[in-house]
This record gives C-alpha cells, sequence and structure tokens, in this order.
C-alpha cells in the first residue's frame, strides 16, 4: 500500500506515529496557546477557568478547560455574530461560509481539502480517475463541499448530485459509469432500488457514508444484493473528519491533526474504557481552532489493534446523542428550529417529533401535533404545517395529528426511537 507524503492524500498506514500520545500533546498545547491569542471565545473560556495558556503542557492539561457544548453555539453566534468570537482570522479572508440547522454559522478557510477528508476517502478505497456521485447538500450547508473537497483531493471526479433529484441522480451517474458514492447509507439504498425498478443496474463499487446511522443489516443488504463495499467516516462541519473507517470495518480511526477526547456525560471525566462517553474534540485549526468543543456524540474507545495495521486509536462507533440535536437523513433536527415553526401557531396546543427506523432502513421523522382546545387541523392546515417544518429543519416530515393529552407536559421535544 504506498503513501503520497506531503499533501493531504496520504494513506494513514503510513502516517500514523508511533508515538500517538506525544502527538496529541503537542495538539493539545498548540491549540490552546494559539485559540488564546486568536479566538476570543478560547480567551474568555481560560479566563473564567483561571486557567493560563501556559497552563496546559499536554493533552491531560485540558481537564482544566470546561466543555463547549455545540448546542451553545446558536446562542453564542446570535450574541456575537457570524461565529461567536471563534473565527481566528477576518470573515473576508474565508472560502465560504455556511449554516447549518441549529442554526449555526460553519466557515470554509483557504486550505484544500479543510475538512481533512482525504484521508477517509483513500481509506475507503477511492483512487484517482474514479468517478463519484455525491449527494450531500451544496446548498448553504457544508456537507456537500467537505466531501466534494476530500474527493478532488484523491484525485476523483465528482458529479455533484446534492439532495433529491433521484432520477436525475440516478442518469447522471449511469451515463457517467460512476463507480462510486458518498452520501447517507439510505439514500444509497433508495438509488441503487429506484434504478433497479427501471431495469438498470448502477455501477457503484464502493461508497463513503456518513450523515446518519448505518445499522448491520443496512450494510450486508448493500454489500450482498448490490454488491457496494460501504465505509463509515465521521466527522462535523466545526471539527472536520474525526474518525474514519478502514478495510477491516471496526471503528473508526480518528484524525491525525486533532485531539479527541471520550467524557462521561455528566462529570466530564474521561470515559473508561468501552464505556459510553461524549465525543469532544481540540484541533489547532489556523482558521477555527477549537478547545474542548463537545459534539454531543455518544461514542466509545476501542484500542485493541487494529486489523489494517494502523495504529491509530478508535472510536467504536455512533452510540447516541446527549445533546439536544438528532440527526436525521444527514440534517440535524433541533427542538428550537421546530419551536420557530410550531410554537407560535395558535392552532396547535403541543407538539412532538418522532425519529423512527422504515422497514428499509430509511429515517423516518413524524412530528406528532395536538391541537388547542376549539382549533380544527384540517387537511390544508396539516399540509402548512408539513411545509413549515421543511423550511425551519431541511428535512421532509410527516405530520401526525393526535388526541390532546397524548403529548405529556414533560414529553422531550425530539425523541429518537431507530434501533
Amino acid at each position: 500500500m504506498s503513501c503520497i507524503r506531503g499533501s493531504p492524500l496520504y494513506d494513514p498506514i503510513c502516517e500514523a506515529p508511533a508515538d500517538w500520545g506525544a502527538v496529541q500533546d503537542r495538539l493539545a498545547v498548540l491549540a490552546v496557546r494559539y485559540g488564546a491569542m486568536r479566538s476570543r471565545e478560547i480567551r474568555r473560556r481560560l479566563d473564567r477557568a483561571g486557567v493560563a495558556p501556559e497552563d496546559v503542557r499536554d493533552r491531560a492539561g485540558l481537564a482544566a478547560i470546561p466543555v463547549l457544548a455545540k448546542d451553545d453555539l446558536p446562542a453564542l453566534q446570535a450574541a456575537e455574530p457570524p461565529f461567536g468570537g471563534m473565527l481566528a482570522v477576518p470573515v473576508g479572508s474565508l472560502r465560504r461560509v455556511y449554516r447549518s440547522p441549529g442554526p449555526i454559522n460553519d466557515p470554509e478557510g483557504r486550505r484544500d481539502d479543510f475538512w481533512r477528508m482525504a484521508p477517509a476517502v483513500w481509506a475507503a478505497g477511492f483512487r484517482p480517475d474514479d468517478v463519484v456521485l455525491n449527494t450531500f447538500s451544496y446548498h448553504l450547508t457544508p456537507g456537500g463541499m467537505m466531501l466534494d473537497s476530500g474527493l478532488r483531493a484523491v484525485g476523483c471526479a465528482v458529479i455533484p448530485g446534492g439532495v433529491r433529484n433521484t432520477s436525475a441522480q440516478i442518469d447522471a451517474a449511469y451515463a457517467a459509469g460512476a463507480t462510486g458514492y458518498t452520501g447517507t447509507p439510505q439514500f444509497l439504498l433508495t438509488l441503487l432500488e429506484r434504478a433497479r425498478e427501471a431495469g438498470r443496474k448502477l455501477p457503484f463499487r464502493r461508497a463513503l457514508v456518513t450523515g446518519a446511522p448505518l445499522p448491520p443489516p443496512l450494510r450486508a443488504r448493500l454489500q450482498d444484493e448490490f454488491g457496494v463495499d460501504v465505509y463509515q467516516s465521521y466527522g462535523t462541519a466545526d471539527a472536520g473528519t474525526i474518525g474514519h473507517e478502514c478495510e477491516a470495518k471496526d471503528g473508526w480511526h480518528v484524525s491525525i491533526e486533532i485531539v479527541v477526547e471520550v467524557l462521561a456525560p455528566g462529570d466530564h471525566r474521561p470515559a473508561a474504557e468501552g464505556e459510553a462517553g461524549q465525543v469532544v474534540v481540540t484541533s489547532p485549526n489556523e482558521v477555527y481552532p477549537l478547545v474542548r468543543l463537545g459534539t454531543g456524540d455518544l461514542s466509545a474507545w476501542n484500542r485493541e489493534p487494529c486489523a489494517c495495521g494502523r495504529t491509530s486509536p478508535r472510536l467504536a462507533g455512533f452510540w447516541g446523542r446527549v445533546g439536544e440535536g438528532v440527526k436525521v437523513k444527514g440534517m440535524f433536527v433541533h427542538p428550537r428550529e421546530l419551536a420557530g415553526a410550531l410554537a407560535r401557531n395558535p392552532a396547535v396546543a403541543r407538539y412532538q417529533a418522532v425519529v423512527t427506523e422504515g422497514a428499509d432502513g430509511h429515517d423516518v421523522l413524524t412530528v406528532r401535533v395536538e391541537a388547542a382546545h376549539g382549533a380544527a387541523l384540517g387537511e390544508g392546515e396539516v399540509a402548512a404545517l408539513a411545509a413549515r417544518i421543511r423550511a425551519a429543519v431541511k428535512v421532509r416530515a410527516g405530520v401526525e395529528v393526535v388526541e390532546a393529552g397524548t403529548i405529556g407536559d414533560a414529553a422531550g421535544r425530539v425523541v429518537d426511537r431507530r434501533g
């Protein structure tokens, strides 16, 4: 297996350091010291904790700094737009500015493959001259460009499919002989099934999926029924790629350029081996440095040697969420966005979004609503509610009108009932 050194395109089996801990210590020190100089948010958090930048001499020193929850970013950015004092460079020096559900503004710097996707793309088996259909959104949210930049760094030709337009995407992939796919695993299944119904066999041989759970039965079906070798990557718009699968498909190898902690929810102590904890990221990114950003995602460490030979530690996979947001079809659905669409509607007394997994493995979002006393929710009103919800959360939802008293006062506004 070859390595291409000195560029974003490298094989982590060759690049992972022998002393991973020493590299993590250096990254932690750099992130704190650079962040203290360039990020007002990091400086304020250090001051409140009584921590001087020079006090942090290794990754263990991060424990003195409070975790910043990702769910706090919308309020932080609203108070100090557009990035809540977290940006280390002038806004005008960015390549692009995105707006993710939350809402959260996300920067893209001018460095190629800004989110470090190339290692995940390479580990999934994509190579120069592969043609890949990228089905993440290129509109406002950064998912499309995140994958696009990694694919282009490897040398792939990209079909910028974006979301929806299933028939057109099948036509484009078929015409170009696309051998690869990037997107959610559920949409991959949709494309393959729709193509088969039309008497076509898409030429996909491999896929890199993210943004939604990949249950083992769905992975097995994509492999056995359609012949697609599926790999996972894991990351966020703010932290970039956090981990990715190798050919062993036994957890996510942590990115070489960031510090990852897995902290027990509530007390923020390091989670024990195999114990679920929140993934917390520290990154000395020159544009958007992060110090202990809590992603809200739950995972655990898997420190057993990997059969692929890579020396990086691995996360065990996605084990749920601790924050408010729930990812549906690759997009976060937040209670505050539902509130913006429904809370001020006088015809709606209570509401609750429920995420389930359909029989075909697809995410299903249903918003249950109780009509206010004396109000009627007919077909027209329900359709209007569905349109408002879709505009707010960027995901199509079914609206189910339920009897008064069905949704309790203490019921969660977003409930995840998948697996």
